[in-house]
């Protein structure tokens, strides 16, 4: 079975926070960068964070695990992983227990500022291509598959 993920390069990530900008595009109700953030309410928020420690910079978002430590402490089944090996958060389950927040190795779940519920990258399932890594000008993101190999 194969797991898609989204890896960093820190190498080349400048740290302009456009993939933050792109994500929340990409989770917009009109995608449309100008209408996202001057016209919709509640404003959309990124599921992806740059983190700085400089001089290096580089974005934290879901691995989408395949063992998944936040679906199983999830106490709602509010996080679930997907036949594509996606993690899932179902916002109309989700409780705000925070659980997965504080089960997660990564710090990839955050809190979303308007409804006070976990946050996570979904690799923008539904769209074509996630947002963050197509419009990311350096290339600082790419869409890595791994394939499990059982012996």
């Amino acid at each position: 079975m194969a797991r898609i993920r989204i890896v960093s390069k820190p190498e080349v990530c400048i740290g302009c926070h456009l993939c933050e900008v792109w994500c929340s595009v990409a989770h917009s109700k009109s995608k449309d960068i100008i209408k996202a953030f001057l016209y919709e309410q509640p404003r959309p928020q990124p599921r992806i964070l740059v983190e700085e420690d400089l001089p290096e910079t580089y974005a934290l978002q879901c691995r989408h695990c395949e063992e998944p430590k936040c679906v199983a402490a999830c106490i709602a089944g509010a996080l679930y992983k997907d036949d594509d090996g996606i993690v899932i958060h179902d916002e109309s389950k989700c409780v705000a227990c925070y659980s997965c927040i504080m089960a997660c190795p990564y710090g990839a779940i955050r809190i979303n500022i308007e409804t006070k519920k976990p946050l996570k990258c979904d690799l923008c399932k539904g769209l074509d291509y996630p947002y963050c890594v197509k419009y990311c000008p350096n290339n600082a993101l790419e869409i890595v598959e791994e394939v499990e190999e059982y012996v």
